[in-house]
């Protein structure tokens, strides 16, 4: 196989056309090129080694000794099992990092040395321009990274024989904690072209390296995919590519005022051994920003001129760089620009005082959090039993992958926290009102939820009545190879025309669930609902705003056509045994609102308003979006923000950018008490019958760190329906023989040495969030 690997040096070409790939990756795969959306900043940090701390790997907390261990040993095994499944010839990778940062030959040979073995053929393309129009665009983004330098060093090294070693000579040892980087506060390495193409080729050999134009106009306008067939040297056939907007240069007066700003935060960092977060950079930044023109390139004309002998060369064995090397006319030497309007940095400090003080952190507190990392790795030593040796040395063990893990999560975006939303959780407390009767309209059966359920028994009446108590108007249940009376319940509330019960039992395909959703489609009962919704038994939608129902949040959200319902991870509380109690009233311990990994923390499932719009539906959302319909769909999330851009066609996911919980939330009691855990365990999961539910299930599961009490706001009226409900002695009798059924079942496990192993394990476990994330994520395979 062929790899094609994009290095930079700088990110908007790479960025650019890794967008691009996203667009036309159906036709390039037909044409046999793969361009997987690998995660590259781990392949950089895989090789970098540890001699010198940059912002990357720092801030993503990859600058660890055993996090590079790591990560070499993850890419290696994704080489290894995952190449042979893309079904292509050559394979397109962007890692704009690889150019920019690495410059010692130890991580160039760790590159090269880790894809050999997999590629018969490497290239690598740089994309570049003349080096004072670089230079310009290089020093705008150091600025907004927190450079305090002006471009003073650039132009005394345009005199310096060697720029490449002249630019790396002038570092020094980098100030994580003070966001002091070798990298952002000193002259780019790499503007040495010529030096750059040695240092690569001696890596990966003559001929390998190849050195293509920057034209931004180029890149962002619909003839930009011929960039990419140049590259794989390919026919193009592909059609224009919708423009983009070209990267635009900040004017020269705000980035004076950034940096005279980051050397007052800088001073003050150091002066009160502070770590100030880059938020507080980027949203002091933004204020400072003033209308101007750009640095102007002819400014640096000196940079421009000690290049012009080596451009030369570069363009006789690259003719197509012969544009783009030609620089701009000479202007006076570069000052830097007059801030303007009588800026002083002192007082945009003053005026941020208040966010810098709020969210900046002790270097003390950092370092007590070192030692957290510490006391943690000891305790997972603790609870991960030894591991056979590994067939594969070279492999991580689970103990030093969670380790990893604990040490990136610290000091990553990804770090989970409970400051998200305006909502109040413990201010959330006041009994709903009952909700007024609904009236459906002929021709309609309302709001609907479609089920699938296996041995459920005991939760249902529960289940059943808090959702009718908000506003659902009839029930579509599935139920397939039972044993503890669920459908004799199911059949119970169907005589009393309460719901539809379908036995399924003889599925067929992937999963029972998927196969009764199929068959779910051609039910009148869907067909003529306003809005569908399909949950399990262990899903509570938990209504926000107004009086809590359906109603309330569909007057919030009046155009929405599809409505996002964010898991929230419920744990067991700290109860063991079954009880015969409500179960949103037993289990109010939670996941953190803010928890990004691992990814079923932040999974939806989909309110769907019954339009027409996708020809399928799937267990967290509908698919197969029809023609005609990509204006007439509006995804929002459970605070009432569009999503439609992240979810229209695709997803089941919340993201950072589209996370939400003011109005809406889907409260996920997955493991119940430990008894109902030792029984899921037991009998498999619906959607996927094939996988096993043991300790990986638990830790993903048992959340306890925080308290969220909102959703017993709906007790009083989940106990009317319920109470009502339970006046039938038909329908309590089958209640009763399902817990029953569940407890006798319970203790048959607990006295079973598998179950009770288990069971054992499980409750030992005491993690924090931080710790549960970095567990969790080294069992899951799919996070």
């Amino acid at each position: 196989m062929r790899l094609v690997l994009l290095i930079g040096p700088t990110g908007p070409a790479c960025t650019r056309i890794r967008s691009l790939c996203e667009d036309h990756g159906k036709a390039l795969a037909r044409a046999g090129i793969a361009t997987p959306d690998w995660n590259t900043v781990r392949l950089y940090a895989a090789c970098a080694g540890t001699v010198d701390t940059d912002m990357l790997r720092h801030r993503r907390g990859l600058d660890a000794p055993l996090v590079a261990q790591a990560l070499m040993a993850e890419w290696q095994e994704l080489l290894s099992d995952a190449l042979p499944q893309l079904n292509a010839d050559c394979l397109l990778l962007c890692a704009p990092h690889l150019g920019q940062l690495i410059h010692d030959a130890g991580a160039r040979d760790r590159l090269q040395a880790l894809l050999a073995p997999h590629f018969d053929d490497i290239h690598l393309v740089a994309h570049i321009g003349e080096q004072a129009r670089m230079l310009a665009q290089h020093y705008g983004a150091a600025v907004m990274s927190g450079r305090t330098a002006p471009l003073d060093a650039e132009l005394a090294l345009a005199g310096h024989k060697d720029w490449w070693h002249g630019a790396l000579s002038a570092r020094g040892a980098a100030e994580p904690f003070h966001g002091v980087f070798n990298e952002v506060e000193h002259p780019p390495f790499w503007l040495d072209y010529a030096a750059f193409l040695r240092f690569w080729e001696e890596g990966f050999g003559a001929g390998h390296v190849l050195l293509r134009p920057l034209d931004p106009d180029h890149l962002h306008g619909p003839d930009a995919i011929a960039e990419i067939c140049a590259l794989l040297d390919i026919g193009n056939t592909f059609g224009p590519a919708d423009p983009a907007p070209a990267p635009q240069a900040e004017p020269a007066a705000s980035l004076a005022r950034m940096r005279q700003f980051n050397e007052v935060l800088i001073r003050f960092s150091r002066a009160r051994k502070l770590i100030i977060p880059p938020e507080v950079w980027t949203g002091a930044h933004r204020y400072m920003r003033i209308p101007g023109e750009p640095i102007p390139p002819g400014s640096l004309s000196p940079v421009s001129k000690r290049f012009k002998k080596d451009n030369a060369a570069l363009v006789r064995r690259f003719p197509a760089l012969k544009a783009v090397l030609q620089p701009d006319a000479p202007l006076p030497d570069w000052k830097e620009a007059d801030p303007t309007l009588g800026f002083r940095a002192t007082q945009y400090f003053a005026a941020n005082l208040p966010a810098i003080r709020k969210y900046a952190t002790p270097i003390a507190e950092k370092e007590a959090e070192a030692r957290k990392h510490e006391a943690a790795a000891e305790k997972f030593e603790d609870i991960i039993p030894d591991e056979p040796e590994a067939a594969a040395p070279e492999q991580p063990s689970l103990l030093d992958r969670v380790k990893v893990n604990h040490q990136m999560i610290l000091s990553s975006r990804f770090r989970p926290h409970n400051n998200l939303g305006a909502v109040n959780e413990e201010e959330l407390a006041a009994a709903f009102a009952p909700a007024s009767p609904r009236w459906l309209d002929a021709g309609t059966t309302g709001n609907v939820i479609v089920a699938c359920m296996k041995n459920e028994a005991p939760y249902i009446l529960e289940w059943f009545a808090y959702h009718r108590a908000i506003g659902v108007d009839n029930f579509l249940i599935y139920t397939n190879d039972c044993e503890d009376g669920t459908d004799t319940l199911l059949d119970r509330l169907d005589a009393m025309g309460l719901v539809t019960h379908r036995r399924n039992d003889n599925w067929k395909g992937n999963s029972p669930q998927q196969h009764a959703l199929n068959r779910a489609m051609k039910e009148p009962l869907l067909r003529q609902a306003e809005w569908i919704i399909h949950i399990d038994t262990d899903e509570f939608i938990n209504i926000r705003t107004g009086n809590g129902t359906l109603a309330d949040l569909f007057a919030a959200v009046p155009d929405a056509t599809n409505i996002a319902m964010t898991w929230r991870l419920f744990g067991h509380n700290g109860i063991t045994t079954l009880q015969d109690a409500f179960v949103i009233d037993q289990f109010d311990a939670c996941a953190p609102k803010f928890c990004p990994k691992p990814h079923t923390v932040w999974g939806f499932k989909t309110m769907i308003r019954n339009i027409g719009a996708y020809e399928k539906l799937s267990c967290h959302r509908p698919n197969k979006l029809k023609a005609g319909f990509e204006g007439r769909v509006k995804w929002v999330n459970g605070s009432g923000r569009d999503m439609t851009r992240d979810a229209a066609k695709n997803g089941w996911r919340s993201s950072k950018a589209n996370i939400g919980y003011d109005l809406l939330q889907l409260n996920h009691y997955a493991l119940r008490s430990a008894d109902s855990f030792l029984i899921k365990r037991q009998r498999g999961r619906a959607l996927h019958v094939d996988r096993t539910i043991g300790l990986n299930y638990w830790v993903r599961m048992d959340w306890s760190d925080h308290r969220d009490i909102t959703i017993k706001r709906n007790i009083p009226r989940l106990r009317a329906e319920y109470d009502r409900l339970i006046q039938d002695d038909a329908l309590r009798q089958a209640h009763q023989v399902g817990f029953d059924w569940h407890r006798e079942k319970a203790a048959e496990l607990r006295a079973t040495p598998e179950f009770a192993d288990l069971l054992e394990r499980a409750l030992q476990i005491d993690l924090s969030q931080t710790e549960r994330v970095a567990y969790a994520m080294a069992l899951d395979t799919e996070s």
